[in-house]
């Protein structure tokens, strides 16, 4: 594996036990086993380590989706909500919209992140069988957002079925079926 992947894995790994807040750079360069020099050539700033965590994690994620074809909405819904109970995924994204809250440098780097991340979306979505038009993306990403969030705050098996349930209910507004 080579530095940079061992550094966001690294950085992921610690999302999930401690969240955003205690993500700093000696804490990742200790756990990925690199000179700190070495994380900051590849992340100069924790904004750049945080948004590099987020398009890696969401990379893998859309990777995995695209690898098993779903083949129905319900199918594409209920991959998205596997993906989005991942702590680590949520716990990054909180941190870079808690980031851009204070750092406008941050949040122009984050509108660029969300329009990248919805035009990674439509070929799942068009695999599943879902409109890939812009407002139906982004319905769909903001009610996955809602979702992985309130599924974090309550991290329970209701909390995970009620965020599938929802998720379908949502992939069967945006499906090319439906009128």
């Amino acid at each position: 594996m080579e530095v940079r992947d061992r550094i966001l894995e690294a950085a992921l790994g610690l999302l999930a036990e401690s969240g955003a807040h205690q993500l700093t750079q000696p804490k990742v360069s200790k756990a990925a086993g690199v000179r700190q020099g070495h994380l900051t050539y590849y992340f100069p700033t924790r904004a750049d380590l945080l948004q590099a965590v987020a398009q890696y994690s969401i990379g893998k994620l859309v990777g995995q989706l695209a690898h098993d074809h779903p083949a129905t909405p319900a199918a594409v819904a209920q991959g998205i909500a596997a993906g989005s109970t991942d702590k680590r995924r949520v716990r990054v994204m909180l941190g870079l919209v808690a980031a851009a809250d204070r750092d406008p440098a941050i949040r122009k780097r984050m509108r660029g992140f969300i329009t990248k991340l919805r035009e990674q979306m439509a070929p799942a979505h068009e695999a599943g069988g879902l409109k890939t038009d812009p407002e139906s993306i982004a319905f769909f990403h903001s009610v996955t957002i809602g979702c992985a969030v309130l599924q974090l705050a309550r991290d329970n098996a209701g909390a995970r079925a009620e965020a599938q349930a929802v998720l379908r209910r949502a992939a069967a507004v945006i499906s090319k079926d439906h009128p």
